[in-house]
C-alpha cells in the first residue's frame, strides 16, 4: 500500500534529516558549535542560505573557498555577502530583479550568487564560454537587468544599455563598502535558472528555487558518495553547470574548503590533489579524460592517497575511461547519472562500475525511476524503453513555459534505458540520438562504447547521416592517440564481428579532437 501523501513527506523528511545529521556529527567538537549554526539557519528555512549562514556560524574561521592568489573564510564570505547585496540593493536591485552571474570558478562567483540570493533575486547561470552575441540572446530572452561578473565577461555586453553591469572592480569596491548592520533575510527565496546546455540550439532556462527540497537532495548524495564535514574538495567542474553548482553548494553546506581554478588544467588539477591533500574531486568526464592521459610518470609524482571519492557527471563516461580511473586512483569513482531537469537519478559507486563499467548506477535515496514503453507502460528488467524520474528536487520547469514530458508521477530524462536483475541502471543512449539505418535501430552509444574501449582510440562518437539507400548508416569521428595509426578498414573490423552487420560505421572521420561545449557535452550536429 502506498502511504498518504502527508505521510510519505514525512517519511522523507525524516529519512533526510538522518542522513544529514549523520554526515554532520563530528567527533571532539566544541560544543558549542552545532547549536550556533542551528540558530544561524533558522530564519532561513531549509534553503540555499540554511546551509552557508550554519557553516558561517559554526566554523567562521575556515577557508570556504580558495583559487589563485585568493581565499575567503566562511566569516568572510557571510558578511562580504551582506555587504555586496546592500550596495545591489543600493542600486535597485531587488527580489523582483533577474540577475545574470557570469563569473569563472572563483570565490567571486560564490559572492555573486550568494548576494543575488540574499536579495531574493532570481539569478541565471551564464555560460562564461558563451560569445557576445549568445549572451545577448540569452539576456532578452531570460529579461536580465542587471550583470554581475568578471571584467572581460561583462565586456561583452557593453552595447546594452538596458542592463546594468557590475564588473569585478564594481564588486569589490561594493563589498569594500562593508556595514555593521546584518542583512534580514530575503521575504523571498531566490529562485536560480540553469541553462540547458544548448547542444541542438539556443539554450532554455531550466528553474528551480533555490530550497527545492534541499534537504532530500543532499541526503540522496550524502547517502551513496562519501562527502564528509570540513571536507577539502577539488572543483574544477564548471560552477554555472548543474553538476559544478551541486558539489559548490553541497560543499559549502557541508563547510568544506572548496579549491577551485577560472579555467579547467589536468596538471594543475592533480597538483591541487596533492597540495591540499584533497579527499574529494568533482568533474565531468572530458576533465577525468584529460587527467588520465597525464604521463604516467608525471601522475606517480603526485600523491592522491587521500582522495576518497572522484564524482563525475554531466555527461557519459567511456567504460574504458571508468576502468583506466580505477586502475590508476583505486576504488573511488562514482558516476552520478541524471539532468538539468529531472536533477539526480542513479549514483554507480566503485564496486558496480568494476564489474559493469557502463552502468549508471542505482536509485538513490528519494528517488524513482520507471522503465516505460511507448504508450507508457512499465516494461521488465532487461527490456529497453524510455526512463522517468520522480524525486521531490525537479526543476519547476523552464522559463519559456515549457516542461518535460511526464508520466507516473516522473519526468522524462530524454533517455533509453534497462534495469538488470539486480538494480542497475543501464541508459542506451538518447532519444532523440537514435539513428535508423536500412530499418534497424541503433543506438550510438553501443557502438561508441566499443570504439572507446580500444587502446588506441582516445575517444569516438557516433552520428546518422542522410544516405539515399539506408535512411541514415553510421559515421564514426575518432580522436587516435599519440604514436598510433588507425585506418577505416581497422575501425570496421573493431566492430564488424562485434557487433551486427548494421551497426557497423560506414563513414569514418579522423579528428584532433570532438566538438564538445564548456561542460563537455557532445555536439554532435556538428559531426554530421
Amino acid at each position: 500500500m502506498t502511504p498518504a501523501p502527508e505521510l510519505s513527506g514525512l517519511l522523507r523528511q525524516l529519512r533526510s534529516s538522518a542522513v544529514l545529521a549523520r554526515a554532520n556529527t563530528r567527533l571532539f567538537e566544541r560544543p558549542d558549535r552545532l547549536p550556533r549554526a542551528m540558530l544561524a539557519a533558522l530564519p532561513y528555512g531549509t534553503g540555499l542560505l540554511a546551509g552557508l549562514a550554519a557553516s558561517a556560524a559554526r566554523y567562521p574561521e575556515v577557508v570556504a573557498v580558495t583559487g589563485p592568489g585568493e581565499r575567503m573564510t566562511y566569516g568572510q564570505m557571510w558578511t562580504q555577502t551582506d555587504a555586496l547585496a546592500a550596495g545591489l540593493r543600493a542600486h535597485g536591485l531587488s527580489e523582483d530583479t533577474t540577475v545574470g552571474v557570469l563569473c569563472r570558478n572563483s570565490p567571486m562567483f560564490v559572492r555573486a550568487l550568494i548576494a543575488s540570493a540574499k536579495l531574493g533575486a532570481t539569478v541565471v547561470l551564464l555560460n562564461t564560454a558563451m560569445s557576445g552575441p549568445q549572451l545577448d540572446d540569452v539576456v532578452a530572452a531570460e529579461s536580465i537587468t542587471a550583470v554581475l561578473g568578471d571584467t572581460d565577461l561583462v565586456g561583452l555586453l557593453s552595447s546594452r544599455p538596458d542592463v546594468e553591469c557590475f564588473d569585478g572592480e564594481r564588486l569589490r569596491g561594493l563589498i569594500g563598502a562593508l556595514h555593521t548592520r546584518r542583512l534580514a533575510p530575503p521575504q523571498r527565496e531566490s529562485k536560480l535558472v540553469i541553462l540547458t546546455s544548448g547542444t541542438t540550439g539556443t539554450p532554455k532556462g531550466a528553474a528551480r528555487s533555490s530550497g527545492a527540497n534541499a534537504l532530500d537532495a543532499a541526503a540522496s548524495v550524502l547517502s551513496s558518495i562519501p562527502f564528509r564535514l570540513r571536507d577539502t574538495l577539488v572543483i574544477p567542474a564548471p560552477f554555472f553547470h548543474a553538476w559544478g553548482l551541486n558539489g559548490l553548494l553541497l560543499g559549502l553546506g557541508m563547510s568544506a574548503t572548496i579549491v577551485t581554478t577560472p579555467a579547467f588544467s589536468a596538471s594543475d588539477t592533480i597538483t591541487q590533489l596533492d597540495r591540499f591533500q584533497a579527499d574529494g574531486l568533482i568533474v565531468v568526464p572530458t576533465m577525468l579524460r584529460r587527467i588520465c592521459d597525464l604521463d604516467p610518470a608525471t601522475l606517480a609524482r603526485f600523491n592522491t592517497g587521500s582522495l576518497r571519492f572522484i564524482a563525475s557527471s554531466g555527461s557519459a563516461i567511456a567504460p574504458g575511461l571508468v576502468t583506466e580511473t580505477l586502475d590508476r586512483f583505486g576504488p573511488v569513482l562514482y558516476n552520478i547519472y541524471g539532468s538539468t531537469e529531472v536533477a539526480l537519478a542513479t549514483i554507480a559507486g566503485p564496486a558496480d562500475l568494476r564489474r559493469h563499467p557502463t552502468t549508471a548506477g542505482r536509485r538513490v535515496t528519494g528517488v524513482g525511476i520507471a522503465i516505460l514503453d511507448d504508450a507508457g507502460n512499465p516494461v521488465p528488467d532487461g527490456t529497453v524503453g524510455r526512463v522517468f524520474v520522480a524525486n521531490s528536487f525537479r526543476f519547476d520547469g523552464y522559463t519559456n513555459g515549457a516542461t518535460k514530458e511526464s508520466a507516473g508521477g516522473g519526468l522524462s530524462s530524454g533517455d533509453k534505458g534497462y534495469f538488470d536483475a539486480d538494480g542497475r541502471l543501464f541508459i542506451v543512449g538518447r532519444e532523440d540520438d537514435m539513428i535508423v539505418s536500412g530499418g534497424e535501430n541503433v543506438y550510438p552509444l553501443e557502438v561508441e562504447n566499443l570504439l572507446n574501449g580500444d587502446g588506441r582510440i582516445v575517444e569516438a562518437a557516433v552520428v546518422g547521416v542522410d544516405d539515399e539507400r539506408f535512411g541514415q548508416v553510421l559515421k564514426a569521428v575518432i580522436v587516435v592517440a599519440d604514436g598510433e595509426i588507425l585506418t577505416e578498414d581497422d575501425v570496421k573490423k573493431l566492430v564488424t564481428g562485434r557487433l551486427a552487420r548494421f551497426k557497423v560505421p560506414k563513414i569514418i572521420e579522423f579528428t584532433d579532437a570532438l566538438p564538445r561545449t564548456a561542460t563537455g557535452k557532445l555536439l554532435r550536429r556538428k559531426m554530421i
